[in-house]
């Protein structure tokens, strides 16, 4: 196979065959690796404490201002932060030990969940106060971009190329396992302890993550390097450009994250104004969600190692249509319901899109690769800000449905004008 001398390979083609047979139903075969199977115990307190804080940030500053502008604010506000860590991020990952970027990172979410706690149950956060949590969602967004390239990129490391998108899929089990259990417990929690409580166990569990993640092996850094950061950011960039395989995924990926996105940070409007239901109702919808996430990571952690792209394409297109259903739903059971499809089609999206941007990237680009790919992930809180500046003109339902039907309208686009990305494996 055409490659160049930094591993590049030919637009189109696989960058490897390890000339492994794929099993076609080997659901839990990156398991089998013993530093994978560290890695997953460690970011289980990681993404025990992010699903517990989904419910719990955006329902915080709802209930501590009355606007759902002050959601959007909050959610621009790591906007910019976060594009430029998740960049510099990338060359960090691809420098540096991975495991100590991890433990460093982690520390410092532990330290921050824990500041916020103490801020509650003292009374420093109030309703005057509350532009603590737009500095904790800065920091916390650079903290993010930092920590998401290593811990991404450090997978194929631990399992291997061929097992690659087995791991990414057992990575996404394992969060949504805790999507069924984490955002219910915060929602009682927060009804029946506060929201202090609950930032005090996010804390303990960041701390759990990073004890773990110093116990995963070396995983090897690439030579050091006279050029600088910067020169290494701008590099990434002509990498991306070079493999147009790797670009249309990540094209895609921004369109579908700016798109698909707004809805979340919007739910506490939705159980709050439209289904009626309070915290413990927004505890057990995003946990509902969970299910068709685990469902949607079990089938996809069996499948071969073929027509990634298509799936990519379908998993996108029919979260689009999904979200449009949930956003007019005023039954309780009927948005439980459409809750599970939600999460199958987001762990498709999502899954299907990493697995394709590390597969297809040679091992000195990924780490930067992957922060790119985090970079989008700044994106939707400017889609957020203007979704709930739309909610206050034609309501969420129609404001969310709206973001949906676009997604809708680029996922057909895509299809049929870029057969390349359709063609991906």
């Amino acid at each position: 196979m055409a490659s160049d001398k930094s591993g590049n390979h030919t637009p189109g083609e696989k960058p490897e065959d390890t000339g492994v047979p794929s099993r076609r139903f080997n659901t839990f075969s990156s398991l089998g690796a013993p530093a994978f199977r560290l890695y997953m115990v460690g970011m289980f307190g990681q993404m025990a404490a992010m699903n517990m804080q989904m419910l719990t940030r955006s329902l915080l500053v709802y209930r501590v201002t009355g606007s759902v502008t002050a959601i959007g604010i909050m959610a621009v506000a790591g906007m910019v932060p976060h594009i430029i860590s998740s960049l510099y991020g990338g060359v960090i990952a691809d420098r540096l030990e991975k495991k100590y970027i991890l433990m460093l990172a982690l520390a410092a979410f532990a330290a921050l969940s824990f500041g916020i706690a103490i801020s509650l149950t003292t009374g420093w956060l109030n309703a005057q106060t509350w532009w603590i949590l737009i500095v904790a969602s800065v920091v916390q967004s650079t903290l993010m971009g930092l920590l998401v390239p290593a811990r991404q990129s450090i997978i194929p490391a631990l399992v291997g190329r061929e097992k690659l998108m087995n791991a990414v899929s057992m990575n996404s089990l394992g969060g949504n396992a805790w999507r069924l259990i984490a955002p219910a417990a915060a929602g009682f929690m927060v009804e029946g302890f506060g929201f202090g409580s609950v930032y005090y166990i996010i804390g303990g569990l960041y701390v759990w993550a990073m004890v773990f993640s110093g116990l995963l092996p070396n995983t090897g850094k690439l030579p050091s390097t006279s050029e600088s950061v910067l020169s290494e950011v701008r590099e990434g960039f002509r990498y991306i450009r070079r493999e147009a395989d790797i670009m249309w995924v990540l094209i895609f990926n921004f369109f579908a994250v700016v798109l698909a996105n707004p809805y979340q940070q919007l739910l506490p409007v939705f159980v709050d104004d439209i289904l009626g239901v309070g915290a413990g109702g927004l505890g057990i919808l995003i946990s509902v969600s969970g299910i068709g996430a685990i469902i949607g990571s079990l089938v996809l952690a069996s499948l071969p190692n073929r027509k990634r792209g298509r799936l990519l394409l379908a998993s996108t297109l029919f979260l689009g249509l999904i979200i449009i259903a949930f956003s007019f739903s005023k039954s309780w059971g009927l948005s439980l319901g459409v809750m599970v499809f939600i999460g199958m089609g987001q762990v498709g999206r999502m899954t299907l899109t990493n697995t394709l941007a590390q597969h297809y990237s040679s091992d000195s680009f990924r780490g930067r690769v992957m922060g790119v790919l985090d970079m989008q992930m700044s994106f939707p809180g400017l889609a957020v800000f203007v979704a709930a500046w739309l909610t206050g003109i034609i309501g969420v339902e129609w404001a969310i449905s709206s973001f949906a039907l676009v997604l809708v309208v680029v996922s057909l686009l895509i299809t049929v004008f870029v057969p390349r990305l359709r063609r991906l494996d």
